[in-house]
């Protein structure tokens, strides 16, 4: 590490000698004292601001009631964890402290975590459960039924368990000639999940096989681990053949057995459930024989019986024919009866209503119209003279009065109309008109065309 020195006076005259650090240099120093000193650290805390970019790598806060430290998790750690962290979860958390110079930022890099308080197969169990129950592989409804009686059996396990000879044990005691296809695959490990899955998918797609079951011995929760996986999960919820879940013991549970069409609580009830005893089926059917032909015999009896009884009800069918045919005429005779009758009835209402309209004929009302109209006519020609002879009277009157008041009439007496030519104008007094200027003067009979020598005004 490079140092700068400087020197500077005291009191006492005499230098003395200091270094400067650069900020880098600090940090640097600070870096390694960190890195050195806090290795393979367990840290407890709550997860919040968790955030995965598409690097794949997990950035989060690691926080108590108190403090706070940065965290990251990078891609190639993330990926062995068996579940899936989130904010708000208390995990435990071994790395180391580092410090990122750009930043001046210490944080925590993790290389393991687990949850506080529940294992970590345990949460990742609970945290597929539900996310599964809510895309609804879980629902009742989408479960297929089992087959009463399966021409063949198909078994995805380990071909060298016990639970392969348990479950082939009881199938051949209790249906000897059922036909078993094993599909041979690895049931825990890491890529067990993937090769029972591809069991399922070879079974359901390539064979054709009635019912699968998927199943092995008992064991902990890590050797049970390849039935809590998602991708055996999923191939069962996409099998076309329905599939029975028998893993482990009774009290054992994976998601297998919630996403199976049937759970079995061991692979050996497994083998019961799928095919059922041959003695007891051929007992079964043996009764049901029995009780079918009980049954025939004594329908056939009740039915006989009836039988009987109907043809003593109905006797001979020609004496019944002979019945309804005197029936039937002494109904066409009552028919034809009614029907004459009937039909005088209507006759003698015809004539009736015929009587009653030639009296009420609508000529004799329509001459009675014609007169009144005849009438008046008359009466309105008569009005309609007189009328005009009064109007012809006044109008002769107001003729006269008019021609009293007629400037013609005038006229006629020796006086005359003076115009101003050329406008028209009817002159009242001789200042209207210039000397030199023509007037039109209108007589009884004809007119005077003249100009002004002189005027004068009285």
């Amino acid at each position: 590490m490079s140092k700068r020195y400087e020197f500077e006076l005291n009191n006492s005259t005499e230098p003395s000698v200091r270094y400067v650090l650069t900020v880098s240099e600090l940090t640097r120093e600070i870096k390694e004292l960190l890195e050195k000193q806090f290795l393979g650290l367990w840290v407890e805390g709550e997860i919040s601001n968790l955030r995965v970019p598409p690097s794949g790598h997990v950035y989060f806060t690691l926080k108590d009631e108190t403090s706070q430290i940065r965290g990251v998790l990078f891609r190639m750690q993330a990926r062995t964890l068996r579940f899936v962290p989130e904010d708000g979860l208390n995990v435990i958390c071994r790395g180391r402290v580092n410090l990122y110079e750009k930043r001046g930022e210490y944080q925590l890099i993790v290389e393991a975590m687990e949850p506080k308080g529940i294992g970590a197969l345990q949460l990742a169990f609970l945290q597929l459960k539900e996310k599964l129950e809510k895309e609804g592989l879980f629902d009742p409804l989408r479960k297929k039924p089992i087959p009463l009686l399966p021409r063949k059996i198909g078994i995805v396990t380990s071909p060298t368990g016990a639970a392969i000879r348990d479950m082939l044990h009881i199938i051949h005691r209790r249906f000897d000639n059922a036909q078993v296809l094993l599909y041979p695959s690895r049931v825990q490990g890491e890529g067990a999940s993937l090769e029972i899955a591809e069991g399922i998918q070879y079974l359901s797609q390539q064979t054709d096989v009635d019912v699968i079951i998927v199943g092995r011995g008992g064991g902990s929760l890590e050797d049970l681990w390849a039935f809590n996986e998602e991708v055996l999960a999923r191939a069962i919820h996409d099998s076309r053949v329905p599939i029975i879940s028998a893993v482990g013991h009774e009290t054992d549970y994976t998601i297998s057995d919630f996403v199976a069409d049937l759970r079995a609580p061991t692979p050996s009830a497994a083998a019961e459930l799928v095919v059922r005893d041959k003695r007891e089926i051929q007992r079964n059917l043996s009764h049901l024989v029995t009780r079918l032909e009980s049954q025939i015999l004594q329908i056939l009896d009740e039915t006989q019986t009836h039988l009987s009884h109907l043809r003593r009800m109905l006797g001979d069918p020609r004496k019944r024919l002979e019945d309804h045919l005197l029936r039937l005429d002494e109904l066409e005779s009552r028919l034809q009866t009614l029907m004459s009758w009937l039909l005088h009835q209507k006759s003698e209402t015809s004539h009736h209503l015929g009587r009653i309209l030639s009296l009420r004929s609508p000529m004799e009302r329509i001459e009675k119209l014609r007169w009144l109209t005849s009438q008046k006519r008359e009466r309105l020609e008569q009005n309609l003279r007189h009328a005009l002879e009064m109007q012809t009277e006044k109008i002769k009157g107001v003729f006269g009065k008019l021609g009293s008041l007629s400037p013609l009439a005038i006229l006629q007496r020796g006086y005359s109309i003076t115009r101003k030519l050329p406008s028209l104008l009817i002159l009242r007094s001789a200042t209207e008109i210039l000397e030199g200027e023509k007037v039109e003067i209108r007589l009884h009979r004809g007119r005077l065309i003249c100009g002004v020598a002189k005027t004068e005004v009285s």
